[in-house]
């Protein structure tokens, strides 16, 4: 029962250690990758707030060396999945009427402890795992996944105290219920935050869960899911199993309590994933809420206003920081011909300084692509445009998979802007240019906004303030979120609110209160003081 109206604790963008030489955060951390990579962890899924072991596993492989060995998981089957939704739904009840507060705390906690005793090891994990540089760890597993937690605190608060109006005699509220049934919740590879925030936001909101981590990221979600138990989130709330993913949807899917999903992955699979959900939605007690972030094919647009060095810049990091594997990578740039020659140079003098290998060697700016199938994807596209009779590999192009699964840099010269490369997402290190004629500034803006099912991320280069305005309002559909003189990756909590439309997903925006409102049931409530005693009105006399 509430005894008070709670203040919560000032909430501000968790600050980005930079992992300089000789600073004490870089050697914490290269003391917790060293410790990591010569030991073998033994991840169980976590049902009904237990380890669940199977003897069934398979290895954690590092992509950057893909014949070491840091542990294994054990997988799952049918019955664990359904074990899994018979906890949540056994720990429902209790956990939807524990005051806001005490579910507050948690998550509270869990970022305090993801800040200070977890900090190295959820980014030694992610930086082994995933192949991260320390620094595309740090704003990933650290400090987003904390800003996620902390902020969805704040705005839970805030949805809470938004009530409507009372008139004389009435009293009229707004209960924000928790949805009936269980949440599912998938999450990708490429972002320890993305994998702990789905989870996690449908349950600060009084929901129980059932959460799918990609087979590729168990390693960074075990902490996580470590970090929720010691904070003291109940048994059952949040289940986090690994299981085959097509069994796995087929029993979740069919399930009369599937009360919504919370997705984050591939444009076809969210598809087949709705599908379903609409073949299945007389076996639902409520409709359920479907809630996904899938693929973009983003863009960087330059004027001949721009700075030249400043659009490279922003292709070079819009691109290629984490081997290109974000929704928001940089994948397709449009440069005016009066200013090509200068970006091209700008863009191959940083190329060719740029570092590829392990990330425990900080000097890298590069690492590996996530596993072999990835990069056997990756690798076709750049095949099929040195075989493409308008195209041409002007930087990189080169790859090796021996040892990790390394793919060099790519920047592919296309006359045609429709061509595979510009149009499809590849989720990795390979970034393709057209080069239109000066003249055609503004019709180039229609081919932007047309040549891709996406909708996810862009980005404009001008220093013209009406040539920015007139971009602003041609590309209105093409992005949801939007950059202006910048690279269109980098989202921040509670700064940039992040997610698209089109293929690219429900434009929910993480890192806000729109995403929390979507894992909630709002209940009216009005009470009458005096009720009337007379059933008449006065134009009756």
């Amino acid at each position: 029962m509430i005894k008070g109206f709670f203040r919560l604790p000032h909430v501000q963008n968790e600050p980005i250690k930079q992992y300089a030489p000789n600073s004490a955060e870089r050697a914490e951390l290269q003391d917790k990758y060293d410790e990591l990579w010569s030991s073998e962890r033994d991840i169980p899924m976590y049902i009904n707030g237990a380890p669940e072991r199977t003897g069934k596993t398979e290895r954690v492989r590092p992509p950057h060396d893909h014949q070491h060995n840091v542990g294994h998981y054990h997988m799952g089957d049918r019955s664990h999945v359904q074990a899994a939704i018979d906890a949540a739904l056994k720990a429902r009840s209790q956990w939807a009427s524990m005051s806001w507060e005490q579910r507050a705390s948690i998550f509270l906690k869990a970022a305090d402890l993801l800040a200070g005793p977890y900090r190295a090891e959820v980014n030694a994990a992610t930086m082994i795992a995933q192949s991260k540089t320390a620094f595309q760890t740090e704003i990933d597993a650290a400090c987003e996944l904390i800003d996620f937690l902390r902020f969805n605190v704040k705005y839970m608060a805030e949805i809470y105290a938004e009530q409507p109006n009372s008139m004389p005699g009435v009293w009229n509220r707004i209960e924000y219920r928790p949805l009936e049934g269980f949440v599912f919740a998938v999450t990708p590879f490429n972002f320890t935050a993305i994998s702990g925030n789905l989870p996690a936001s449908a349950a600060l909101m009084g929901n129980v869960v059932v959460w799918k981590p990609s087979l590729y990221q168990v390693y960074s979600a075990d902490v996580v899911m470590r970090v929720f138990i010691e904070a003291g989130l109940p048994p059952g709330v949040i289940n986090m199993i690994m299981t085959d993913p097509a069994e796995t949807a087929q029993i979740v899917l069919s399930h009369p309590e599937f009360a919504g999903i919370h997705f984050t992955g591939s444009t076809a699979v969210f598809k087949s994933i709705w599908k379903t959900i609409g073949e299945n939605i007389h076996l639902y007690r409520s409709y359920p809420r479907i809630v996904g972030e899938t693929g973009g094919k983003d863009y960087v647009w330059m004027h001949s206003s721009a700075d030249a060095r400043q659009v490279a810049v922003a292709l070079v990091r819009g691109a290629f920081e984490y081997q290109g594997q974000k929704c928001s990578a940089a994948s397709r740039a449009y440069i005016p011909q009066n200013r090509w020659e200068e970006v091209k140079k700008e863009l191959g003098t940083m190329l060719s300084d740029i570092k590829m290998g392990s990330p425990r060697d900080f000097s890298n700016f590069v690492t590996a692509v996530i596993h072999e199938g990835a990069f056997d994807k990756i690798v076709s596209y750049i095949e099929y445009a040195r075989q493409d009779k308008d195209s041409e590999i002007i930087f990189g192009g080169t790859y090796d998979k021996s040892v990790g699964y390394f793919i060099e840099p790519t920047v592919i010269l296309t006359r045609n802007p429709k061509t595979k490369t510009m149009v499809e997402e590849i989720f990795g290190p390979v970034l393709t240019i057209y080069v239109y004629k000066d003249e055609d500034w503004e019709t180039s803006l229609d081919l932007v906004n047309e040549t891709s099912e996406y909708a996810l991320t862009g980005a404009i280069f001008s220093k013209d303030r009406y040539i920015i305005e007139i971009a602003t309002n041609k590309l209105v559909d093409s992005a949801g979120n939007f950059y202006i003189n910048d690279k269109p990756t980098g989202a921040v909590v509670d700064q940039q609110p992040f997610g698209g439309a089109r293929g690219s997903g429900t434009n929910d925006k993480a890192g806000s209160k729109l995403n929390l409102l979507r894992w909630v049931s709002a209940r009216s409530i009005k009470e009458t003081f005096v009720p009337p005693t007379d059933y008449t009105y006065p134009f009756m006399k």
